[in-house]
Formats: C-alpha cells, structure tokens, sequence
C-alpha cells in the first residue's frame, strides 16, 4: 500500500465491535484499528507483544500480575508477549493495533478469534 491511510475515515467504515481490520502493513506487520466497547477476553500472545494505540476514548487494559494500565486518545501502550491482559472499554473506543501478520486477536484464549480483514 502505498497510499496514505486517513484513520478517522478508516473507523467510519465499519460499526462491529472486537473485529480488527487491516489497513496498511508494514514488513511483516498488519497495521489495525478496531472499535471496542464492553470486555473482550482474558488471553496472552506467546510469540509476539501486542501495541495498542488509543485514537479516540479510553481503554483499560486488566494485567494478571500488576495494576491495570489506562490508556486516553494518543497514549500507548505494550503489553510484553506472554503476559495475560483483558482490554475493557465502558464506551466505544477507537484503537490501533501493530502486531505480526497473522496475529490471531484472542491469542491463546479458547474463543474464536480474528487476525483481522483487509479494510481495501
């Protein structure tokens, strides 16, 4: 892709909830944004860490083993591979996602997860 990427137009093409779309990709990055509201499901990723970039919102995300960590529109924040983490928004929030292509959403959680679809 080598056109630029207008995020707020990007959010405005969809309406579901916990269901990453792809937009760009770099290297062997997806780039993704996805809408949040409500709890998603406590889950670790072994193999990679997972950034989450607030574009507009808040997001909190629960930690096993230390204090959660809030997150407004423009924060960031990584969560290490292998650590448990559960996002939660009480409102919509808008989030980026930079993971390696193919990342499953819901890691080793026994829901059924997404790696995301192509936003084109």
């Amino acid at each position: 892709m080598a056109d630029k990427v207008n995020l707020a137009a990007q959010f405005g093409r969809f309406d579901d909830h916990w269901s990453p779309k792809i937009v760009a990709t770099l290297n062997d990055y997806d780039v993704k944004v996805v809408k949040v509201q409500g709890e998603f499901v406590w889950h670790q990723h072994d193999e990679t860490d997972e950034l989450f970039l607030v574009t507009a919102g808040q997001l909190r995300i629960r930690l096993q083993d230390r204090d959660d960590v809030v997150l407004g529109a423009g924060e960031l924040f990584v969560v290490p591979r292998g650590m448990r983490h559960c996002p939660v928004a009480d409102a919509e929030t808008h989030v980026l996602l930079l993971e390696p292509r193919d990342t499953v959403n819901t890691g080793d959680a026994e829901r059924t997860g997404t790696a995301g679809t192509r936003l084109d």
